[in-house]
């Protein structure tokens, strides 16, 4: 097949869409339900992000996309307790792929509400059943399992979107858009994100174990395919914390760094303790969280709303409280698709727990950044690299 139908563009007036190949067919076929155009930028973003997980790591991963940006990325690694009652799998026994998902999906509860997912490996059962229990618009994969194809085509009253993807598929060297009536052409960008891209310590501190090696590839081949400015914290296999789209690179940081330090505080005793009223829906639970670790918090109990959430008055989450809790979080990578202008990005990294740092570097004040980075004895490389992604 050559073409697909749309319902319509990015917005309900903009008809006629489609897509399509001038040579060969789509690498696509759509299974279930009738894909959009956003959901098909974000299906095809979000399989070259895990494809290339994969192909780094040999670990299954997963993505969770939004707007064409992921929420979450993340391969498969086991799961502590308190991960998996953060992420609410409780009832699944939990394959690596279904692990992947849950670190994807659980990173940033609230961004990928409504979600289009990417697996780099069959689906199976497992995963299937947490997608089940989640407000998503669509999954592509390289294929299903028998049970997982029923369990998902029952979503959304039969209409949830599944497509499945050729994972021999590679795409012309050469790739074009059009803005305005006016055509761009440039290559695709190939690029090989791997191990060999962080060779170039430039900090004092040159000491990379394996598991920050892997994170800092995470976090740069999540940037592959974010929009830019982005910053992507990483921490043990999974994003803890995308800034996407952002036109200061600083305000990226500490975007990423604000949802990475909402993930280390959903761990948090206090939040743990958390008890909710019976029949409390997953999104109002999760959006009650955030109210409760964020600084509004106050205003709910001051206002009396929090019976309508809560089924005992929880305490204010006190500013030292939590500063005394992010304090604990440690080793966390944090990868730039450009370089840091400034020391003030590693000043924000270093308060969400970030030790190991890969960008570009080729700033003129990159004597400073690094001097930054050595005065919290950070290991910084320097890949050379611009992941742009637009």
């Amino acid at each position: 097949m050559k073409e697909l139908e749309l319902k319509y563009g990015c917005n309900p007036n903009q008809k006629p869409a489609r897509v399509f190949v001038d040579d060969g067919d789509l690498p696509i076929t759509v299974l279930n339900g009738r894909p959009g155009y956003i959901n098909l930028l974000d299906a095809l973003n979000g399989w070259q992000l895990v494809k290339e997980l994969k192909e780094a790591t040999g670990l299954p991963a997963a993505t969770s996309f939004k707007h064409v940006s992921p929420a979450g990325a993340a391969v498969g690694t086991p799961l502590s307790d308190t991960l998996r009652k953060i992420y609410f799998t409780d009832g699944v026994e939990l394959t690596p792929l279904a692990s992947a998902y849950a670190r994807a999906r659980g990173a940033d509860r609230m961004s990928s509400f409504g979600d289009f997912i990417s697996l780099s490996d069959e689906c199976d059962e497992a995963t299937a059943l947490l997608i089940k229990k989640e407000v998503s618009d669509g999954i592509i994969a390289p294929g299903y399992s028998e049970k997982a194809l029923e369990i998902l085509k029952a979503k959304k009253n039969g209409n949830y979107c599944i497509v499945q993807i050729d994972p021999s598929y590679v795409p012309p060297a050469t790739e074009v858009k059009q803005v305005f009536g006016v055509k761009f052409e440039q290559g695709h960008n190939f690029l090989k994100i791997d191990e060999s891209c962080l060779t170039n310590i430039v900090t004092k501190n040159k000491s990379l174990s394996e598991d920050d090696k892997r994170n800092l590839v995470i976090a740069l081949i999540t940037l592959k395919y974010t929009q830019s400015n982005s910053v992507c914290y990483v921490k043990d296999g999974q994003a803890i914390g995308i800034g996407a789209g952002q036109q200061s690179r600083v305000h990226c940081t500490r975007l990423a760094g604000q949802k990475a330090d909402n993930w280390w505080l959903r761990q948090s005793p206090k939040v743990l303790s958390l008890e909710f009223v019976d029949g409390i829906r997953r999104a109002d639970r999760d959006n009650a969280i955030d109210v409760y670790i964020g600084e509004e918090y106050e205003d709910v109990l001051a206002e009396g709303k929090w019976q309508a959430i809560f089924k005992t008055k929880p305490s204010v989450f006190t500013r030292e409280e939590k500063k005394e809790w992010l304090s604990k979080n440690t080793g966390v990578a944090v990868g730039s698709d450009a370089f840091f202008p400034f020391g003030d990005n590693i000043e924000r990294a270093r308060k969400s727990g970030v030790t190991v740092v890969a960008q570009p570097g080729g700033s003129v004040r990159d004597d400073q950044v690094i001097e930054t980075a050595d005065k919290y004895n950070m290991v910084m490389c320097f890949n050379g690299i611009r992941l742009f992604h637009h």
